[in-house]
């Protein structure tokens, strides 16, 4: 994996957004409004789709969909999905600025990748009328990356198809997949990678895998941080990542020594 030329980096708990809380809140919010409380597993699970794939997920788990027809009579289906993920942009949209600061090490890493000849590029699971908000915020913040592609740009294929990948190394002139490196904090990130052909790994620490925010991850005793870093290093694996970082430095030092 040396001779890697590109990074494909997601953004939301990977770059940007320390445990991925924007969405979380969202999604959360979004289903109570309809009188049905998601656990956080159930939230986190479909993490790193495309966000009305997200929302259909969601209302096919068998516990939500048992609430969801007891309490309205029918099995929730495309129309409920549409209903709640209009919702759901509408309250993301409003908080997305706030959720856009890149996660430590980002900055100082990306640079020095970059001076390394190494090419940034991204994908996302938010569409681009939420990149509209999150780029300029992060650029604000020293992080920009060198393309971005959404779903949007792919036929609203996300995750885990590989066709956001496609697009970057078209864009980004790489000859070959196995030059380039995709990194990403949840399962469909990995698979992502995996179905493109190119090198897949996992981001750890501030990870929507790992699911806390950076203040709750700093609180944990060196032990407890340990053990919640190994079980989220082990889902990774599990998905098929040829490589699980536990943060931006350990990718930087294993590609830059």
């Amino acid at each position: 994996m040396k001779k890697i030329k590109a990074v494909i980096f997601d953004w939301a708990g990977t770059t940007v957004d320390f445990g991925c809380m924007a969405p979380v809140q969202a999604f959360v919010e979004v289903f109570k409004q309809y009188g049905i409380e998601p656990t956080m597993e159930e939230v986190r699970e479909p993490m790193g789709m495309l966000k009305i794939d997200h929302i259909r997920t969601m209302l096919k788990m068998d516990r939500i969909n048992a609430l969801w027809t007891e309490k309205y009579g029918k099995e929730p289906g495309e129309e409920e999905a549409q209903a709640l993920y209009a919702i759901f942009e509408e309250k993301l949209l409003s908080i997305l600025h706030l959720y856009a600061d890149p996660k430590p090490g980002v900055v100082e890493i990306v640079n020095r990748l970059r001076r390394n000849g190494i090419k940034i590029g991204s994908t996302t699971g938010y569409n681009d009328k939420m990149m509209e908000i999150v780029v300029p915020a992060a650029k604000e913040n020293g992080y920009e990356p060198d393309v971005w592609f959404s779903p949007d740009s792919t036929g609203q294929k996300g995750r885990p198809y590989p066709y956001m990948i496609f697009r970057n190394i078209e864009a980004l002139g790489i000859k070959k997949v196995r030059r380039v490196l995709k990194v990403g904090d949840t399962i469909s990130d990995i698979k992502e990678g995996k179905n493109a052909g190119v090198w897949s790994a996992g981001i750890v620490v501030g990870s929507s895998e790992m699911g806390l925010t950076q203040e709750e991850y700093e609180a944990l005793s060196p032990e407890e941080k340990d053990a919640k870093c190994a079980e989220v290093a082990e889902k990774f694996m599990d998905a098929g990542a040829d490589k699980v970082f536990y943060t931006i430095e350990d990718l930087g030092e294993f590609l830059l020594g």
